[in-house]
């Protein structure tokens, strides 16, 4: 008896790069930096592990977590005109997760009859493969190149497009964890990624009162709490390292001066943590915190002024009504 299986038609349309290598250990200097300064910080590209990843997209569904929900209403209304500005395009994502949003610019371009190419990236591998799985199931003709790496790897990694256009997606106000100088150095290889003429689309969570944003960072249900304390967890199997997740906890609160939430994990008890692969120890006291991350919340006068700076013409902005949230379409300049 003969066992017929039948071809998988996706195979054809999905490519996944990996330029992460986690079978090579990291050397882990970024860690031992921050964990030396006066002010302890951790690098917030640690927060992405696979269990991490899926705590966020926990978090972008809880009813205190407004910029997700608002930024996908400005999608909806506003996707089919987009579309038009840019007409056919090849879509690039940097930080894609679920690929949510993603979908509903997908449909538009769909709507006008625009072949479909896509470039998911995250540093999550698994998210972004279960993702473009989801995505290849709903979307028959769309063709699939997920990069596993940074930022910096994927608009490095880009190859000429077969499409009359290509746009690099950088939405969920992601830029609002960069330093300024992290911001210049980003924009550098932006730059660097996109040809005259080709587009840029960045979502920003803008500035508002004070208790609706720290109460979106410090939700009811504790989960992004989970999500502040699994980066502990990650440099535990990572590194080798020993944190105890119960002698800290989370804080998140906002910087007026700064205008920016900030998230810290404050130690409980007096101790130190010993990274095996590191060959580093680093010591805590008690009521100290560790700066996790910070979420600059824009004005958008100023970051179009910034912009325009950095080559890029702002095109259209939309809003919420609320105006708490803004997408911006720009285009490379000459």
């Amino acid at each position: 008896m003969s066992i017929q299986t039948t071809p998988d038609p996706t195979l054809n349309r999905i490519q996944i790069d990996q330029l992460l290598d986690n079978s090579q250990p990291d050397d882990g200097q970024d860690i031992i930096k921050g964990l030396q300064q006066p002010q302890k910080t951790l690098p917030p590209r640690y927060f992405y592990d696979d269990q991490g990843s899926k705590l966020f997209e926990q978090i972008c569904q809880l009813p205190e977590y407004y910029p997700t929900r608002t930024e996908s209403a400005i999608f909806q209304q506003y996707a089919p005109e987009l579309a038009k500005i840019t007409g056919a395009c090849e879509l690039v994502e940097l930080g894609s997760g679920s690929s949510t949003k993603t979908r509903i610019l997908l449909d538009a371009y769909q709507k006008l009859g625009h072949p479909l190419r896509y470039i998911p990236n995250d540093v999550s591998g698994g998210i972004l493969t279960s993702s473009a799985s989801e995505l290849l199931e709903k979307y028959k003709s769309l063709k699939i190149q997920g990069i596993v790496g940074t930022y910096e790897q994927a608009l490095a990694h880009l190859h000429p497009t077969p499409l009359p256009g290509r746009m690099v997606i950088f939405i969920g106000s992601t830029l609002g964890n960069f330093s300024p100088e992290q911001c210049d150095q980003f924009y550098h290889h932006l730059n660097k990624a996109l040809e005259p003429g080709e587009y840029f689309l960045l979502g920003i969570d803008l500035q508002k009162p004070v208790d609706v944003l720290e109460s979106a960072y410090n939700d009811s249900e504790g989960v992004t709490a989970a999500f502040n304390l699994n980066i502990l967890n990650h440099l535990n199997w990572r590194f080798g390292s020993n944190f105890n997740l119960d002698w800290f906890e989370h804080q998140a609160f906002y910087n007026p001066t700064d205008c920016q939430i900030e998230m810290h994990l404050k130690c409980k008890r007096k101790h130190e943590v010993t990274f095996s692969a590191l060959n580093f120890t680093a010591s805590f006291q008690a009521g100290e915190t560790i700066h996790t991350e910070v979420s600059h919340k824009f004005d958008l006068k100023q970051i179009q002024n910034y912009l325009h700076k950095q080559g890029l013409t702002p095109l259209k902005t939309w809003t919420d009504s609320q105006e708490w949230f803004g997408v911006l379409l720009c285009q490379m300049g000459d």
